[in-house]
């Protein structure tokens, strides 16, 4: 059983920062590639970050130079920071990692989502 706890969502003005974190636990063999993705409502989950098990990572045109994805790999854990939030970022972010269950077996797994609301 694995599961992806994700934390730091919350209310936050135009401008403004937060960092989100998502903990991977459980029977993991090891971890391939992590991301964020997010769904505003009434549109579709989007990308929004992804980093691979290197450290490479790729990031949505909407939030390139104003977010930043990272992974402490000893504690099976990804962050995103989030500045110069602005009002269209308002979505639910959901953690997700394609996870090694073992040596020849991966699967993809969410998180719960957590809510991120910028308003002034």
């Amino acid at each position: 059983q694995v599961q992806l706890v994700e934390s730091g969502g919350g209310l936050v003005q135009p401008g403004g920062s937060l960092r989100l974190s998502c903990a991977a636990s459980g029977t993991i063999f090891s971890i391939n590639a992590m991301g964020w993705y997010r769904q505003a409502p009434g549109k579709q989950r989007e990308l929004v970050a992804r980093i691979t098990s290197g450290g490479s990572s790729n990031y949505a045109d909407s939030v390139k130079g104003r977010f930043t994805i990272s992974r402490d790999n000893a504690k099976n854990t990804v962050y995103l920071q989030m500045n110069s939030l602005k009002p269209e970022d308002t979505a639910v972010y959901y953690c997700n990692g394609n996870i090694n269950l073992s040596s020849r077996w991966s699967y993809e797994y969410w998180g719960q989502g957590t809510q991120v609301t910028v308003s002034p």
